[in-house]
Protein backbone atom coordinates (compact mmCIF):
# COMPACT_ATOMS: atom_id res chain seq x y z
CA UNK A 1 0.00 0.00 0.00
CA UNK A 2 2.93 2.36 0.69
CA UNK A 3 4.11 1.99 -2.91
CA UNK A 4 0.63 2.64 -4.27
CA UNK A 5 0.13 5.64 -1.99
CA UNK A 6 3.49 7.15 -2.93
CA UNK A 7 2.86 6.64 -6.65
CA UNK A 8 -0.58 8.24 -6.53
CA UNK A 9 0.63 11.23 -4.55
CA UNK A 10 3.50 11.77 -7.00
CA UNK A 11 1.05 11.72 -9.89
CA UNK A 12 -1.29 14.12 -8.10
CA UNK A 13 1.57 16.44 -7.13
CA UNK A 14 2.74 16.53 -10.75
CA UNK A 15 -0.78 17.32 -11.94
CA UNK A 16 -1.22 20.01 -9.29
CA UNK A 17 1.96 21.79 -10.34
CA UNK A 18 1.11 21.75 -14.04
CA UNK A 19 -0.01 25.12 -15.33
CA UNK A 20 -3.28 25.19 -17.20
CA UNK A 21 -2.87 25.13 -20.94
CA UNK A 22 -4.55 28.09 -22.62
CA UNK A 23 -3.68 27.00 -26.15
CA UNK A 24 -4.70 23.54 -27.37
CA UNK A 25 -4.29 23.43 -31.16
CA UNK A 26 -4.77 19.66 -31.45
CA UNK A 27 -7.84 19.66 -29.22
CA UNK A 28 -9.32 22.58 -31.13
CA UNK A 29 -8.80 20.80 -34.47
CA UNK A 30 -10.46 17.64 -33.14
CA UNK A 31 -13.47 19.65 -31.99
CA UNK A 32 -13.75 21.36 -35.37
CA UNK A 33 -13.80 18.02 -37.19
CA UNK A 34 -15.83 15.87 -34.77
CA UNK A 35 -18.23 18.21 -33.02
CA UNK A 36 -21.19 19.95 -34.58
CA UNK A 37 -24.86 20.31 -33.76
CA UNK A 38 -25.79 17.53 -36.18
CA UNK A 39 -22.96 15.08 -35.39
CA UNK A 40 -21.11 15.21 -32.07
CA UNK A 41 -18.60 12.51 -31.13
CA UNK A 42 -18.17 11.97 -27.37
CA UNK A 43 -15.37 10.09 -25.58
CA UNK A 44 -14.97 9.47 -21.85
CA UNK A 45 -11.98 7.61 -20.35
CA UNK A 46 -11.68 7.15 -16.57
CA UNK A 47 -9.06 5.30 -14.50
CA UNK A 48 -9.52 5.12 -10.74
CA UNK A 49 -6.81 4.72 -8.14
CA UNK A 50 -8.03 3.56 -4.71
CA UNK A 51 -6.25 3.74 -1.34
CA UNK A 52 -7.75 2.19 1.81
CA UNK A 53 -6.27 3.03 5.20
CA UNK A 54 -8.46 0.62 7.20
CA UNK A 55 -10.39 -2.51 6.11
CA UNK A 56 -9.25 -3.76 2.69
CA UNK A 57 -12.87 -4.35 1.65
CA UNK A 58 -13.61 -0.62 1.90
CA UNK A 59 -13.24 1.64 -1.14
CA UNK A 60 -12.75 -1.30 -3.53
CA UNK A 61 -9.49 -2.23 -1.75
CA UNK A 62 -6.09 -0.89 -2.87
CA UNK A 63 -5.34 -0.69 -6.57
CA UNK A 64 -6.58 0.59 -9.89
CA UNK A 65 -9.74 0.06 -11.91
CA UNK A 66 -11.31 1.12 -15.16
CA UNK A 67 -14.64 2.84 -14.69
CA UNK A 68 -16.59 4.66 -17.39
CA UNK A 69 -14.80 4.18 -20.71
CA UNK A 70 -17.30 5.25 -23.32
CA UNK A 71 -17.66 6.41 -26.88
CA UNK A 72 -20.77 7.80 -28.46
CA UNK A 73 -22.41 10.06 -31.01
CA UNK A 74 -25.28 12.45 -30.59
CA UNK A 75 -26.85 15.34 -32.40
CA UNK A 76 -29.86 17.44 -33.28
CA UNK A 77 -31.26 17.39 -36.81
CA UNK A 78 -33.25 20.31 -38.20
CA UNK A 79 -33.49 21.76 -34.72
CA UNK A 80 -36.10 19.23 -33.59
CA UNK A 81 -35.05 15.59 -33.99
CA UNK A 82 -32.36 14.47 -31.50
CA UNK A 83 -30.48 11.19 -31.20
CA UNK A 84 -27.89 9.61 -28.87
CA UNK A 85 -25.95 6.36 -29.14
CA UNK A 86 -23.38 5.57 -26.43
CA UNK A 87 -21.35 2.40 -25.84
CA UNK A 88 -19.62 1.27 -22.64
CA UNK A 89 -16.27 -0.41 -23.39
CA UNK A 90 -14.81 -1.09 -19.92
CA UNK A 91 -15.86 -4.75 -19.92
CA UNK A 92 -17.69 -6.42 -22.81
CA UNK A 93 -18.97 -3.70 -25.17
CA UNK A 94 -22.58 -2.85 -24.35
CA UNK A 95 -25.16 -0.23 -25.26
CA UNK A 96 -25.85 2.32 -22.53
CA UNK A 97 -27.85 4.96 -24.37
CA UNK A 98 -29.81 4.42 -27.55
CA UNK A 99 -32.48 7.06 -27.73
CA UNK A 100 -34.23 9.44 -30.08
CA UNK A 101 -36.40 12.43 -29.39
CA UNK A 102 -38.53 15.08 -31.01
CA UNK A 103 -39.00 18.62 -29.71
CA UNK A 104 -42.36 20.05 -30.68
CA UNK A 105 -41.31 23.14 -28.70
CA UNK A 106 -39.44 23.98 -25.48
CA UNK A 107 -42.72 23.29 -23.68
CA UNK A 108 -43.17 19.75 -25.00
CA UNK A 109 -40.67 17.08 -26.05
CA UNK A 110 -40.79 13.31 -26.29
CA UNK A 111 -37.87 10.89 -26.06
CA UNK A 112 -37.81 7.09 -26.37
CA UNK A 113 -35.20 4.36 -26.03
CA UNK A 114 -32.68 3.47 -23.31
CA UNK A 115 -31.38 6.29 -21.12
CA UNK A 116 -31.30 7.61 -17.55
CA UNK A 117 -34.81 8.14 -16.16
CA UNK A 118 -35.56 11.76 -15.22
CA UNK A 119 -35.91 11.21 -11.49
CA UNK A 120 -33.05 12.09 -9.10
CA UNK A 121 -31.08 15.31 -9.54
CA UNK A 122 -27.90 13.31 -8.87
CA UNK A 123 -28.54 11.17 -11.96
CA UNK A 124 -28.74 14.18 -14.31
CA UNK A 125 -25.04 14.86 -15.06
CA UNK A 126 -22.96 12.37 -17.01
CA UNK A 127 -20.10 10.73 -15.04
CA UNK A 128 -17.55 13.08 -16.52
CA UNK A 129 -19.03 16.15 -14.81
CA UNK A 130 -20.42 14.81 -11.54
CA UNK A 131 -19.48 16.69 -8.37
CA UNK A 132 -17.86 13.56 -6.91
CA UNK A 133 -16.29 10.44 -8.39
CA UNK A 134 -19.21 8.24 -7.26
CA UNK A 135 -22.85 9.22 -7.23
CA UNK A 136 -24.66 9.56 -3.91
CA UNK A 137 -25.29 6.23 -2.16
CA UNK A 138 -29.08 6.75 -1.69
CA UNK A 139 -29.41 7.09 -5.46
CA UNK A 140 -27.41 3.91 -6.07
CA UNK A 141 -29.41 1.99 -3.48
CA UNK A 142 -32.84 2.90 -4.89
CA UNK A 143 -32.54 3.71 -8.61
CA UNK A 144 -31.24 2.08 -11.77
CA UNK A 145 -28.92 4.14 -13.95
CA UNK A 146 -30.68 3.16 -17.17
CA UNK A 147 -34.17 2.11 -18.22
CA UNK A 148 -35.92 1.44 -21.53
CA UNK A 149 -39.05 3.47 -22.10
CA UNK A 150 -40.68 6.76 -23.03
CA UNK A 151 -40.55 10.23 -21.45
CA UNK A 152 -42.57 13.41 -21.96
CA UNK A 153 -40.81 16.56 -20.79
CA UNK A 154 -40.66 20.30 -21.18
CA UNK A 155 -40.21 23.68 -19.55
CA UNK A 156 -42.26 26.85 -19.33
CA UNK A 157 -41.54 30.06 -17.42
CA UNK A 158 -39.28 28.43 -14.84
CA UNK A 159 -41.30 25.22 -14.50
CA UNK A 160 -39.76 21.92 -15.64
CA UNK A 161 -41.59 18.60 -15.85
CA UNK A 162 -40.76 15.04 -16.88
CA UNK A 163 -43.16 12.09 -16.84
CA UNK A 164 -42.04 8.67 -18.01
CA UNK A 165 -42.94 5.02 -18.25
CA UNK A 166 -40.35 2.25 -18.56
CA UNK A 167 -39.99 -1.51 -18.41
CA UNK A 168 -38.61 -1.15 -14.90
CA UNK A 169 -35.92 -3.85 -15.21
CA UNK A 170 -32.83 -1.92 -16.30
CA UNK A 171 -31.78 -2.56 -19.92
CA UNK A 172 -33.54 -5.89 -20.36
CA UNK A 173 -35.80 -5.94 -23.40
CA UNK A 174 -38.23 -8.34 -21.74
CA UNK A 175 -41.11 -6.90 -19.71
CA UNK A 176 -43.68 -8.64 -17.52
CA UNK A 177 -46.26 -6.02 -18.52
CA UNK A 178 -45.96 -4.27 -15.17
CA UNK A 179 -44.23 -0.93 -15.76
CA UNK A 180 -42.23 1.72 -13.94
CA UNK A 181 -43.94 5.13 -13.88
CA UNK A 182 -41.93 8.24 -12.92
CA UNK A 183 -42.66 11.91 -12.43
CA UNK A 184 -40.59 14.98 -11.67
CA UNK A 185 -41.62 18.61 -11.30
CA UNK A 186 -39.37 21.57 -10.47
CA UNK A 187 -39.29 25.34 -10.49
CA UNK A 188 -36.20 27.53 -10.96
CA UNK A 189 -35.86 30.98 -9.42
CA UNK A 190 -33.35 33.35 -11.03
CA UNK A 191 -30.86 32.32 -13.70
CA UNK A 192 -27.19 31.72 -14.52
CA UNK A 193 -24.92 32.32 -11.50
CA UNK A 194 -27.77 33.29 -9.17
CA UNK A 195 -30.38 30.53 -9.21
CA UNK A 196 -32.35 28.20 -6.95
CA UNK A 197 -34.17 25.10 -8.22
CA UNK A 198 -36.70 23.27 -6.05
CA UNK A 199 -38.04 19.91 -7.18
CA UNK A 200 -40.19 16.91 -6.31
CA UNK A 201 -39.88 13.42 -7.77
CA UNK A 202 -41.72 10.16 -7.38
CA UNK A 203 -42.13 6.74 -8.97
CA UNK A 204 -43.92 3.43 -8.69
CA UNK A 205 -42.41 0.27 -10.13
CA UNK A 206 -45.00 -2.48 -10.55
CA UNK A 207 -42.43 -4.95 -11.90
CA UNK A 208 -42.35 -8.17 -9.88
CA UNK A 209 -39.09 -9.70 -8.62
CA UNK A 210 -37.20 -6.52 -9.43
CA UNK A 211 -33.63 -6.24 -8.18
CA UNK A 212 -33.65 -3.02 -6.18
CA UNK A 213 -30.65 -1.19 -7.65
CA UNK A 214 -27.52 -1.86 -5.54
CA UNK A 215 -29.37 -2.66 -2.30
CA UNK A 216 -29.00 -6.44 -2.65
CA UNK A 217 -32.76 -6.83 -2.13
CA UNK A 218 -35.61 -7.91 -4.41
CA UNK A 219 -39.00 -6.20 -4.65
CA UNK A 220 -42.10 -8.38 -5.03
CA UNK A 221 -43.81 -5.52 -6.87
CA UNK A 222 -45.36 -2.05 -6.48
CA UNK A 223 -42.19 -0.44 -5.13
CA UNK A 224 -42.53 3.30 -4.53
CA UNK A 225 -39.94 6.09 -4.57
CA UNK A 226 -40.44 9.60 -3.24
CA UNK A 227 -38.01 12.49 -3.00
CA UNK A 228 -37.36 16.20 -3.09
CA UNK A 229 -34.30 18.32 -3.83
CA UNK A 230 -32.90 21.84 -3.91
CA UNK A 231 -30.02 23.08 -6.06
CA UNK A 232 -28.51 26.54 -5.79
CA UNK A 233 -25.81 28.45 -7.61
CA UNK A 234 -24.77 31.80 -6.21
CA UNK A 235 -21.18 32.65 -7.07
CA UNK A 236 -18.78 31.68 -5.67
CA UNK A 237 -20.78 28.88 -4.00
CA UNK A 238 -23.01 26.10 -5.36
CA UNK A 239 -24.71 23.14 -3.73
CA UNK A 240 -27.42 20.47 -3.69
CA UNK A 241 -29.58 18.76 -1.09
CA UNK A 242 -31.75 15.75 -1.93
CA UNK A 243 -33.84 13.36 0.16
CA UNK A 244 -35.02 9.98 -1.19
CA UNK A 245 -37.15 7.14 0.20
CA UNK A 246 -38.25 3.81 -1.25
CA UNK A 247 -40.83 1.40 0.23
CA UNK A 248 -41.35 -2.17 -0.96
CA UNK A 249 -41.97 -5.75 0.12
CA UNK A 250 -38.56 -7.41 0.17
CA UNK A 251 -38.54 -11.01 -1.01
CA UNK A 252 -35.50 -11.88 1.11
CA UNK A 253 -37.00 -10.43 4.30
CA UNK A 254 -40.63 -11.46 3.77
CA UNK A 255 -41.54 -8.02 5.11
CA UNK A 256 -41.84 -4.41 4.00
CA UNK A 257 -38.50 -2.63 3.89
CA UNK A 258 -37.89 1.11 3.73
CA UNK A 259 -34.65 2.52 2.33
CA UNK A 260 -34.10 6.22 2.92
CA UNK A 261 -31.29 8.68 2.77
CA UNK A 262 -30.09 12.12 1.83
CA UNK A 263 -27.00 13.93 0.66
CA UNK A 264 -25.88 17.52 0.94
CA UNK A 265 -23.19 19.06 -1.25
CA UNK A 266 -21.41 22.41 -0.97
CA UNK A 267 -18.73 23.55 -3.39
CA UNK A 268 -16.82 26.55 -4.68
CA UNK A 269 -14.63 27.43 -7.65
CA UNK A 270 -11.32 28.55 -6.14
CA UNK A 271 -9.82 29.25 -9.58
CA UNK A 272 -11.01 28.94 -13.17
CA UNK A 273 -9.60 25.38 -13.19
CA UNK A 274 -10.04 24.22 -9.57
CA UNK A 275 -13.02 23.24 -7.44
CA UNK A 276 -13.27 22.25 -3.77
CA UNK A 277 -16.37 20.35 -2.63
CA UNK A 278 -17.71 18.63 0.50
CA UNK A 279 -20.56 16.14 0.87
CA UNK A 280 -22.49 14.49 3.70
CA UNK A 281 -24.15 11.27 2.47
CA UNK A 282 -26.53 9.39 4.81
CA UNK A 283 -28.11 5.99 4.02
CA UNK A 284 -30.32 3.77 6.16
CA UNK A 285 -32.37 0.59 5.93
CA UNK A 286 -35.32 0.23 8.30
CA UNK A 287 -35.17 -3.56 8.89
CA UNK A 288 -31.64 -4.66 8.13
CA UNK A 289 -30.05 -1.87 10.22
CA UNK A 290 -27.46 -1.00 7.58
CA UNK A 291 -27.17 2.65 8.54
CA UNK A 292 -24.09 4.79 7.92
CA UNK A 293 -22.77 8.23 7.04
CA UNK A 294 -20.19 8.96 4.36
CA UNK A 295 -18.24 12.23 4.46
CA UNK A 296 -16.35 13.29 1.34
CA UNK A 297 -13.91 16.12 0.73
CA UNK A 298 -13.08 16.57 -2.95
CA UNK A 299 -10.71 18.49 -5.20
CA UNK A 300 -11.14 18.71 -8.98
CA UNK A 301 -8.54 20.22 -11.31
CA UNK A 302 -8.94 20.78 -15.04
CA UNK A 303 -5.49 20.48 -16.62
CA UNK A 304 -6.74 21.11 -20.15
CA UNK A 305 -10.18 21.29 -21.73
CA UNK A 306 -9.94 17.49 -22.20
CA UNK A 307 -7.94 16.17 -19.24
CA UNK A 308 -8.74 16.51 -15.52
CA UNK A 309 -8.00 14.87 -12.17
CA UNK A 310 -10.40 14.31 -9.28
CA UNK A 311 -9.45 13.42 -5.70
CA UNK A 312 -11.99 12.32 -3.05
CA UNK A 313 -11.10 11.83 0.60
CA UNK A 314 -13.56 9.37 2.18
CA UNK A 315 -14.69 8.74 5.78
CA UNK A 316 -17.39 6.09 6.31
CA UNK A 317 -18.83 6.38 9.81
CA UNK A 318 -20.76 3.79 11.81
CA UNK A 319 -21.35 1.24 9.05
CA UNK A 320 -22.67 -2.13 10.25
CA UNK A 321 -20.91 -3.68 7.26
CA UNK A 322 -17.64 -3.06 9.12
CA UNK A 323 -19.05 -3.75 12.62
CA UNK A 324 -19.50 -0.06 13.29
CA UNK A 325 -15.81 0.74 12.81
CA UNK A 326 -15.02 3.92 10.90
CA UNK A 327 -13.34 3.50 7.53
CA UNK A 328 -11.03 5.90 5.68
CA UNK A 329 -9.67 6.05 2.16
CA UNK A 330 -8.84 8.08 -0.93
CA UNK A 331 -10.27 7.65 -4.42
CA UNK A 332 -8.68 9.33 -7.45
CA UNK A 333 -9.90 9.69 -11.01
CA UNK A 334 -7.68 10.42 -14.01
CA UNK A 335 -10.06 11.47 -16.76
CA UNK A 336 -10.19 12.42 -20.42
CA UNK A 337 -13.49 13.75 -21.72
CA UNK A 338 -14.05 14.89 -25.28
Amino acid sequence: MKTLTTTLFLLLFTAATLSAQTEEPLGDRMKEKLKSEEFNVTILLQTFGNITFTDREFNDSNGFELDANRIGVRGVLDGKLSYTLQLELADAPSILDARMGYAFSDKFQIIAGSYKPRLSADLDPDPGITDFIDRARPVGAMMNNREIGLTLLGENKGFNYAFGMYNGNRLQNESDGRLLYTGRLSYTFGSDDNSLELGLNGAINQTENERVAKSGLTSTGDRTIFGFYAEFDKAPLFGTFEYLQSDFDALELQAEETISGFYGTLGTNITERDQILARWDHLEYNLTDRNSDLLILAWKRKITSLFSIHVNGLALLGSEEFNGENQYGIKTNFQLQF
